[in-house]
């Protein structure tokens, strides 16, 4: 399977995965409000038939009181403050213990025969509200109740609302929520689409880091032990020879084999890093004195090779800090400029306070940095000059370790060209 097939599976499975989330929060958001709706509509009508009942129950209606359907207009009855007029909306049910109507008069003749002649006894839904179909047309919300009262043939009490306008608008709602949910998913598809590009990106950026990191180290270490294999196999030709007369061959080995250990130590620093698997152990460090006695060595290098290091630390504040940590991204700063300056060129480190964070600077008047270079050397294995590189013993790897050292302390490091000639690093970190 090569590897756009790969990143192609990948990329659908993201699509999948977050299509399936979008459309399962649809749905659920989609149920969420149409219950909603569905109860704020029919809480109108629950609270009409339960007044009703409720006025049924303390006597303030009687049956002779609630004209027959099928009749017309009666004289107007003297109100009465103490009863209140019944909600005309309601139709009143009253059932015997055989399961039969025993107030189709009241109900009136023309409602009686057409819907509930053929009208069966549910007992089965008693003090629930429930809704029910008649002709396939006609929708009626009713509540279904025991009648208390001994003394009268009645034994169940049914009150019915006719919820047509209500129905229509859930039906109505109902399309076009489903409408506006298909529409939603079509837009999660194309969402989802974007999104798993968006989520495969980092995984491509690592494959190919990856890559090219396995590639560059398997360069690197090849080369030293190519060498190493060489002059062994030359010693092995003259068996009898003396050291002194191989003393090349031997120097030769022994200085890529410390190559080799450094650059493996470098690999394994980077592997760790890149896993997070190195623990900083942070501890009060005095900048000034700190930098003053890591960079007391390279004076005296830089003496050697005729070169000029000075100092200029004017922080005087204290840090928390990993000192070995911290020690390496100096030697590795230090270690560059001392690498990439000619004899008479200067090396200064300079050290202050900027926003509340401790500042620390080594530039050079070296070859310096082209302007091309500047964003990608603290790439792994990047080398502006690889002729050059190689002669210096250096691998690319130094400012890859020495940005991760800074970043695992919450700081910020940035190279920069001089105003003369040479590079600049600036490093700040938090106190």
């Amino acid at each position: 399977m090569n590897r756009k097939s790969i990143f192609r599976k990948q990329q659908l499975r993201f699509m999948i995965l977050n299509l399936l989330a979008f459309t399962v929060i649809f749905t659920i958001f989609g149920i969420i409000i149409f219950n909603q709706v569905q109860a704020t509509l029919f809480s109108k009508t629950d609270e009409e038939i339960l007044n009703f009942k409720e006025m049924l129950e303390e006597n303030l209606l009687s049956s002779d009181r609630i004209p027959p359907l099928n009749e017309g207009p009666r004289e107007p009855v003297a109100s009465n403050p103490e009863r209140n007029n019944p909600n005309p909306r309601i139709i009143l049910l009253h059932w015997n213990d055989e399961g039969n109507i025993i107030n189709e008069v009241q109900i009136g003749t023309l409602l009686y025969e057409n819907y509930f002649e053929d009208f069966t006894l549910d007992a089965e839904n008693l003090d629930s509200f429930t809704n029910i179909t008649f002709d396939e047309s006609y929708t009626f919300r009713y509540l279904l109740y025991e009648d208390e009262n001994p003394d009268d043939e009645i034994a169940y009490t049914q009150l019915l609302v006719n919820i047509d306008p209500e129905q229509t608008i859930i039906d109505n709602f109902g399309r076009l929520l489903i409408i506006c949910s298909l529409i939603f998913i079509m837009l999660s598809i194309t969402a989802s689409y974007f999104l798993s590009k968006k989520m495969v990106k980092p995984i491509i950026q690592s494959w190919d880091r990856q890559a090219e990191f396995v590639e560059n180290a398997s360069h690197e270490l090849r080369t030293p032990l190519s060498i190493i294999q060489n002059k062994l196999e030359l010693l092995l030709t003259e068996p009898q020879a003396k050291i002194m007369n191989k003393f090349e061959n031997i120097a030769l080995s022994l200085s890529e084999t410390r190559r080799l250990s450094k650059l493996t130590s470098d690999l394994l620093t980077l592997a760790r890093a890149d896993s997070a698997d190195v623990q900083l152990v942070k501890q009060s460090i005095e900048v000034d004195s700190f930098v003053q006695k890591t960079a007391t060595p390279y004076k005296e290098i830089a003496e050697s090779q005729e070169k000029h290091l000075w100092l200029d630390l004017n922080t005087q504040a204290n840090m928390e800090a990993d000192e070995s940590r911290i020690h390496q991204l100096l030697v590795i700063l230090l270690d560059n400029a001392l690498k990439y300056t000619e004899e008479k060129d200067s090396i200064g480190v300079k050290t202050y306070m900027e926003d509340q964070k401790v500042v620390i600077e080594v530039s050079d008047t070296g070859v310096g940095i082209s302007d091309e270079s500047i964003s990608h050397i603290f790439d792994r294995f990047y080398r502006e000059d690889k002729a050059r590189s190689r002669e210096t013993g250096g691998m690319g790897l130094g400012l890859s370790i020495a940005q991760w050292i800074v970043e695992s302390h919450s700081g910020i490091i940035s190279a920069a060209s001089n105003n003369q000639q040479g590079t600049t690093f600036k490093v700040k970190l938090p106190k």
